[in-house]
């Protein structure tokens, strides 16, 4: 019997759990990580701090538990999708990662949509032509850093440079690979059309193996820079919202997961290959053998409010929620788009940009954290109604991560939505699906679904829509669509 960690590797956070030989979560911990944006539409983070934070929260659960580094078994990290760091033969970064939130390859999305044909890129990949995608962002790598991109020998995601930098193995799971719009999602495999397109290879992104994989163990260098044993077994891992939704107990289809952290990623899982036609959703490969994961994968939503309450209103981002509530249902009129660093609902447009609407000098504080918190469960609407005209999804929404916590704002998703929300009471929902795959791979549990009914705990009563509110809120809406798309239009 062994103990197994599992790590949620995010961009505001790294948050890890410890579980024992016999399926208990026994600790937790977390570190935080900062962003740099040094141009509009940028968003960089130094890849030297990942592996010291990781060595950080896994001192702290090993402390909180008492166990030692020698006796983990097995490790597996749920990561940022959508990154790029480009590397040496020798694993080391070659320059700063280019994370998810980044948005400056427009011209190279653009540019990989012409060459294969919008539609049939879309067929091939079931995403988006947008910048978001890691695939564009190594094209702007051979567009702009020339000598970067020549000594690079791959360009692995947050997920691959760690797996390599632990192990020595360049190798990502599939929801990582279908993330990064050079992957066809029918074949399971790199695709030569699309990689011919983009002057890529295969070799230059990784051999994509399952989640559940065991790679191999960690190389003594990680092992003494992290503090566990050469023994310890490490798995591919998977995307943090593919974790999430396993962390969240959505392992059958049906079941709406929203993943509230800096992004807000909304997800449904699907035995049924489905394409969005109107493009508001894409569709994943998932951790989930036999499964696809249709989701938006995130409006900036824990980072609007980080960034009203950082900037705007100096306070703590908690604060900014004991604010709100002291504002009324619908901000008494004042609006707010999220989409501070470009559009993911109703509508991807890597142009557009937030905006408050419906201030006068009445307004307070109050007014603005309410509107930023109710304009990003508009955006949550607009995912949720799509799932419905897709025949997926049922009536229930699941909530992790860091909005999971607010009680106003959960209210707020049900009123708005008109769905029960029941929030994951399981502490570090992403880190907990990571360590359900290590522990089923170390055979402390059976299969998943024995792991989710042994650890993950819900709400015993969901959060449900009042119906005034409810009447109050889908006038809002309608206002709040009007209004994106008077801003969009400005914008364009």
């Amino acid at each position: 019997m062994t103990y197994v960690i599992g790590i949620d590797f995010g961009s505001q956070s790294i948050k890890g759990v410890l579980i024992d030989p016999d399926g208990q979560i026994r600790s937790s911990g977390s570190h935080g990580l900062t962003m740099s944006h040094p141009q509009g539409g940028w968003a960089e983070q130094d890849p030297s701090h990942w592996e010291e934070g990781i060595a950080i929260v896994i001192a702290k659960v090993l402390g909180n538990a008492g166990v030692a580094g020698s006796e983990i078994g097995m490790l597996n990290l749920a990561c940022q999708v959508d990154g790029v760091v480009p590397i040496s033969r020798e694993g080391e970064a070659l320059g700063p990662a280019i994370i998810w939130l980044d948005r400056r390859a427009d011209v190279q999305a653009s540019e990989l949509a012409r060459k294969v044909g919008p539609m049939r890129l879309f067929e091939i990949t079931g995403l988006q032509p947008d910048s978001s995608h890691s695939g564009p962002k190594v094209m702007w790598l051979r567009d702009h850093e020339p000598e970067i991109f020549a000594k690079a020998f791959a360009f692995p995601p947050a997920a691959g440079y760690l797996l390599h930098h632990l192990t020595g193995q360049l190798a990502i799971d599939h929801a990582n690979a279908s993330s990064s719009l050079l992957y066809d999602l029918r074949l399971r495999r790199w695709s030569d059309e699309l990689l011919d397109a983009a002057g890529l290879s295969a070799a230059q992104l990784g051999r994509i193996g399952e989640a559940s994989e065991v790679v191999g163990t960690l190389n003594s260098g990680a092992a003494e820079r992290i503090g566990l044993s050469t023994s310890c077994q490490v798995l591919v891992g998977t995307g943090d919202e593919h974790a999430g939704s396993i962390g969240a107990g959505a392992i059958s289809k049906g079941i709406i997961t929203d993943v509230t952290g800096t992004a807000e990623p909304v997800t449904v899982a699907t035995d049924s290959f489905v394409l969005d036609y109107d493009g508001l959703v894409e569709t994943h490969a998932h951790a989930l053998q036999g499964f696809y994961l249709v989701e938006n994968p995130g409006f900036v939503s824990g980072g609007s409010t980080l960034w009203l309450a950082e900037n705007i209103l100096k306070v703590p981002q908690a604060e900014l929620f004991d604010l709100a509530a002291h504002a009324p249902a619908g901000s008494n009129g004042v609006l707010f788009i999220p989409a501070l660093s470009g559009a993911m609902t109703p509508r991807w447009n890597s142009k557009m940009r937030g905006a408050f609407a419906g201030l006068d000098m009445s307004h307070t504080a109050n007014d603005m954290a309410r509107a930023v918190l109710e304009g990003c469960t508009f955006a949550l609407r607009d995912i949720t109604d799509r799932f419905a005209s897709l025949g997926l999804g049922g009536d229930e929404i699941r909530v992790v991560g860091g909005g999971s916590i607010s009680e106003l704002w959960l209210q707020i998703k049900a009123d708005v939505t008109g769905r029960p929300v029941r929030p994951v009471l399981t502490h570090h929902a992403t880190a907990v699906g990571a360590a359900l795959l290590a522990g089923v791979a170390a055979k402390i549990f059976s299969d998943l679904d024995e792991a989710v009914n042994r650890t993950v705990t819900l709400s015993d009563e969901p959060y449900v829509a009042d119906p005034k509110r409810t009447s109050l809120y889908d006038d809002a809406y309608g206002r709040y669509r009007a209004l994106f798309d008077g801003v969009e239009e400005v914008l364009a």
